[in-house]
């Protein structure tokens, strides 16, 4: 028995509307690519040309909340007569968190002096925007500070079991969604013209060496400063004079980075280059 030419027409989907092909393994490049076009696409339209980008903490708490935990925990150390295990546990991660929270503050206030600076470079028609990976913790500081400055400012997220949830700072027209982290890494590092790097975990580590290995290895061509904040977060968790004596890394490798523990004195640095190599 034959169909309908009409009842056909009915049934045949075409494949760009078929979500069981778009969404199965055999499409997986097509995702690839859409993930590249479409932030192009937003990129090119909203006039994004040059970026700098801040990485570090998802875990890192403004300093309001860490005081309002630490806070809960002691009302609660002072209610029970035997303190636990685990509110003393608490209570460590708490001073902790509001020790690092300095990092966040920070962060938000070179954030907020760099969008300022780029509102002026804009009336020169040079167009510069802070990036962030769209979560919490430095990434919430860094969007929070172009906020402050009333700019605009980019949320690269990434779905993720654990930590990832869109800050409220970033621009909803440039607020991204990414599936593959080779992607969002692109997108990271295609328009970046500099690095601002806060005290991180693994994903932090990652992103770091990552440039730094595109830019040693010249598979970046561009001038791109790298800005590790936090001094003694950084000599002390990475050893690179050990690289060095060891013969792993050469000693103008370590002139690929800088690193500083003040906010004046990293934007400082942050604008002489961008205007030596972008600007001027």
């Amino acid at each position: 028995m034959t169909m309908d030419s009409k009842d056909i027409k009915k049934k045949l989907v075409k494949a760009y509307n078929n979500w069981d092909f778009l969404n199965g393994p055999d499409a997986r490049i097509v995702r690839v690519l859409a993930e590249m076009v479409e932030p192009a696409t937003r990129f090119r339209k909203l006039g994004i040309r040059n970026t700098v980008v801040f990485f570090g903490s998802a875990r890192t708490l403004p300093a309001d909340t860490a005081m309002s935990n630490l806070r809960a925990v002691e009302a609660k150390m002072r209610q029970v007569k035997k303190v636990s295990p685990k509110l003393k546990e608490n209570y460590h991660t708490a001073m902790r968190n509001l020790k690092t929270s300095r990092y966040f503050e920070d962060a938000s206030d070179l954030s907020e002096k760099l969008a300022l600076w780029f509102k002026q470079l804009r009336k020169k028609n040079i167009h510069f925007s802070i990036c962030s990976g769209g979560g919490p913790g430095i990434m919430a500081a860094a969007n929070k500070g172009a906020w402050k400055a009333k700019e605009k400012s980019i949320g690269l997220n990434i779905s993720l079991p654990m930590e990832q949830y869109p800050n409220p700072y970033q621009d909803k027209e440039l607020s991204f969604e990414f599936h593959y982290f080779f992607i969002r890494k692109f997108w990271f590092t295609y328009p970046a013209k500099a690095l601002v790097v806060f005290p991180g975990g693994f994903g932090t580590m990652d992103e770091l060496f990552e440039l730094l290995t595109l830019i040693q290895t010249q598979k970046t061509k561009k001038y791109m400063p790298i800005v590790l904040y936090g001094k003694e977060y950084w000599e002390e968790v990475i050893n690179l004079k050990k690289m060095l004596d060891s013969g792993y890394i050469d000693a103008s490798d370590l002139k690929l980075f800088k690193i500083f523990d003040d906010v004046n004195e990293a934007f400082d640095f942050l604008k002489g280059e961008l205007k030596r190599h972008y600007v001027d």
